[in-house]
């Protein structure tokens, strides 16, 4: 459950760092588009891993966990095309894409690990 705990904590961690930059793109860039997709998937990984915990089975506890995959997949393409149109600088993007690959290599670790469990 360690893994566990530690993907919950970064999750929220990036989803209030997707939140900031949210908030900086809506009010000095005045980009709404693209943020608001990158809102919905980069704080979506924290709430999809936490009902995951919170799940019924261990089927519904990887399909969450799967879900919260996906976001972090499309927060990293969101990231990338923000950075590709200059609406954030190379070290924002670089940053928030660390973690978010980050988020990526552990949430695929703890769904290998769980697979493993039930084959």
């Amino acid at each position: 459950m360690g893994q566990d705990n530690t993907v919950v904590l970064k999750s929220k961690a990036f989803a209030i760092r997707i939140i900031r930059l949210y908030q900086f793109l809506q009010n000095e860039k005045k980009e709404y588009t693209i943020s608001k997709q990158l809102l919905r998937s980069g704080t979506s990984i924290g709430a999809n891993t936490k009902e995951a915990i919170r799940g019924f089975s261990k089927k519904d506890f990887r399909f969450k966990l799967g879900v919260a995959l996906k976001e972090a997949s499309e927060s990293e393409y969101w990231l990338e095309l923000l950075f590709e149109t200059e609406y954030i600088s190379e070290e924002q993007f670089q940053s928030l894409k660390d973690d978010c690959i980050e988020l990526i290599k552990i949430l695929t670790a703890i769904l290998n690990s769980s697979k493993e469990d039930n084959d």
